[in-house]
């Protein structure tokens, strides 16, 4: 059978890798850090795959076909087309299709009906992490893009279910495989809007005390009262709900919360004991 042997959560922002020469040394050192513990957890778990929940940033889908969640069943993926990340490696990505599509049927059979594709391209919302994080060699990779770009979008009631839903299908592979969850993006940033590059650290902050206390409740009425407030990038913060329902919303830890106008994101990493 399968085992879950970690849940993981890293912010990216596409300046970490186009204009990295240009950051202070203090915030590059701090910035390494946080990746590298985090990389250090993750390799610890051992990971076979890794189910990463992650945004579409308009390299997949577009307004003619936006998908509220699409689950990636292919044998490999793409990796990122921007030029400031042409520097990832592995490309393409080796996928896991009899993981994904395990994932897909207890869907299918819980009553969700995700969208579902045999080759996607992943941008910088996934592989930027995972550049920073330096798993060697690179785990299996299972994506599922959830949509934080335009509504409607899933509640986060929804995003839940989901968590709930991906824990049973890990609990339910029959394949030996070691398997770890990693959410990206978040928390609060603004992209092309007047407010761009504002971070609402009090937005953050909430989020992450509510997470670490773990209540569905009280964490789905602070988001659905809060988030449209925090930047219309704070949306990826669904990501997080998925893979804190995965980790049985309990045993949150922050490995580092950082406000960085610099990236214009509210950038925090962290860990769920499982």
């Amino acid at each position: 059978m399968a085992e879950l042997v970690g849940v993981y959560a890293a912010s990216h922002a596409p300046l970490i890798a186009r204009d990295w020469h240009r950051l202070p040394d203090p915030l590059k050192q701090r910035l390494s850090t946080a990746y590298a513990e985090l990389g250090r957890r993750l390799a610890a778990s051992r990971p076979d795959a890794i189910v990463g929940l992650a945004p579409d940033h308009w390299t997949n889908f577009f307004l003619d076909n936006l998908p509220a969640l699409c689950i990636g069943v292919g044998e490999e993926h793409g990796g990122p087309p921007e030029p400031f990340m042409r520097d990832f490696a592995p490309n393409p990505l080796p996928g896991d299709s009899a993981l994904g599509r395990h994932i897909l049927e207890t869907a299918l059979a819980g009553g969700f009906e995700p969208a579902l594709s045999y080759r996607l391209r992943l941008d910088h919302g996934l592989c930027l992490p995972l550049s920073r994080l330096r798993l060697t060699p690179m785990p299996r990779i299972v994506p599922i893009l959830i949509n934080a770009l335009e509504p409607p979008m899933l509640s986060y009631r929804r995003c839940l279910d989901w968590g709930r839903l991906l824990r049973r299908a890990i609990d339910t592979y029959d394949a030996p495989t070691r398997i770890a969850v990693l959410a990206t993006g978040g928390l609060s940033h603004s992209i092309g809007e007047p407010g761009m590059g504002a971070i609402d650290e009090g937005y953050d902050r909430r989020c992450i005390d509510a997470l670490r206390r773990g209540e569905e409740g009280p964490l789905v009425e602070l988001l659905e009262r809060d988030t449209v407030r925090a930047g219309n990038g704070a949306h990826e913060i669904r990501n997080w709900i998925v893979a804190h329902a995965a980790a049985g919303s309990r045993g949150f830890e922050l490995v580092d919360y950082l406000p960085v106008p610099e990236i214009y994101v509210g950038s925090a990493w962290a860990a769920w004991r499982v």
